[in-house]
């Protein structure tokens, strides 16, 4: 048992295999604390794994595509604070302003001009309607920009867009309130007064925003124009990034065609704003993250109180060990050695409830995941980071009891009953 008869790495591992024997011997007192450290674990991972998927989910679906891509508006409606005002004086973007980035940009690939109205629209089949739904006249390039699945029919033609057609697609909640019983394709549905021919309907997002995520209708931004044109609509062109080129190279170019076309003088601040969809997640990170800290630090306060529990723990330990200590001090044992094994012993503990905490927090997270449809990311630093973190509350929480028990003068430990 002492310093002189054994090497380094024999008292580590005869320091591990009585920290074990401790737990055999008083199974329930240990139970109890591997218990509530396993439970602060979980809670924390299973909290860590499920935002973690949140975040996946939300930058999924917040930017739509599979490719990296330029958004250029008339104002940045992220920072808010919007004058309206201010916006509506403001030269509109146009199908013209698409086709010269088109032309001109060589760092972008598809693009797609786009207008949306502020209010929303209700559309009429037969005897069935649905809830107010938002319309967007878009060019036919909009499934080559935006990953938005066509389920059945198709989308419409640039021909059809060209001469104003009066086309639409269904998202998937007005042709599932519509057409519960009927094939969608080639029938006629009413909005704003006027007839449209249905072409295709788009499939279930399965976003984060739930059904109002599918309730929506697009028209060729021509027929828009025709139809349902205001001075309060809302443009946009959108445009991929082509391979090979980086997000702030189509900023670049596309900040420096629309100040030619707009007539922004050297020195002057654009009427125009270009996002990309970095910027959306970066929007996603300035919300996730501090709610995720937040989150995090609370689940942490039942870690403090298993390391309390530790701390008790293991000043009984102490106590009732008292004779043991003076016995190993009086055949060599040095004060490290008496707090290195209580260290070890309080590591153990901890080390074995992050163990259990951590795959049922694994486990509990993948079944919340599927539960409410996120994606279940299993995060292999989170996880060491977690069974490291248990065993260091064993550790300095336990330094007290293990300094105690090392300060203690052997003879006085010989003579304790």
């Amino acid at each position: 048992m002492t310093r002189f008869k054994h090497g380094k790495k024999s008292i580590w591992v005869e320091n591990l295999a009585q920290a074990w024997g401790i737990v055999k011997t008083h199974r329930m007192r240990s139970a109890l604390l591997i218990l509530g450290v396993a439970i602060g674990i979980t809670t924390i991972l299973m909290m860590v794994t499920v935002l973690s998927g949140l975040s996946r989910k939300i930058n999924k679906d917040l930017v739509s595509a599979n490719r990296p891509y330029v958004y250029v508006q008339r104002f940045d409606l992220l920072v808010g604070g919007v004058d309206e005002e201010d916006m509506l004086k403001r030269k509109a973007l146009t199908p013209e302003d698409a086709a010269a980035l088109e032309t001109s940009c060589v760092s972008l690939d598809k693009i797609c001009y786009a207008i949306q109205p502020q209010g929303n629209h209700i559309v009429h089949y037969k005897s069935e309607k649905t809830p107010p739904t938002q319309m967007l006249g878009a060019q036919h390039t909009f499934p080559d920009v935006y990953t938005f699945p066509v389920e059945s029919g198709r989308y419409y033609s640039e021909s059809e867009e060209t001469h104003r057609e009066r086309v639409v697609l269904l998202g998937y909640g007005p042709a599932r309130d519509l057409f519960k019983n009927e094939d969608p394709i080639g029938t006629h549905v009413r909005f704003g007064g006027r007839r449209y021919k249905v072409v295709g309907t788009f499939a279930k997002r399965n976003h984060i925003a739930g059904s109002l995520s599918d309730n929506f209708i697009v028209i060729p931004h021509t027929t828009y124009k025709k139809d349902f044109q205001t001075k309060s609509d809302f443009e946009s062109i959108s445009a991929s990034v082509r391979e090979g080129y980086s997000l702030q190279d189509g900023v670049e170019e596309v900040t420096n065609v629309l100040r030619i076309r707009r007539g922004v003088a050297p020195g002057e601040e654009n009427n125009f704003v270009v996002l990309t969809s970095e910027a959306f997640l970066d929007l996603v990170r300035k919300v996730t993250v501090p709610i995720g800290l937040v989150l995090t630090v609370i689940a942490s306060i039942g870690l403090l109180v298993g390391g309390i529990g530790v701390m008790n723990i293991m000043l009984i330990s102490v106590t009732e060990r008292t004779r043991e200590i003076g016995v190993r001090m009086a055949l060599g044992a040095q004060k490290k050695d008496v707090l290195q094994q209580f260290l070890v012993e309080a590591g153990t503990l901890t080390g074995m409830g992050g163990l259990i905490g951590t795959v049922f927090g694994t486990l509990s997270a993948f079944a919340v995941s599927r539960l409410i449809n996120f994606p279940f990311y299993f995060s292999v630093p989170w996880t060491v980071t977690a069974i490291v973190f248990s065993a260091a509350v064993g550790i300095i929480f336990g330094l007290y009891p293990a300094r105690r028990a090392a300060k203690m003068d052997p003879v006085v430990a010989l003579r304790y009953e």
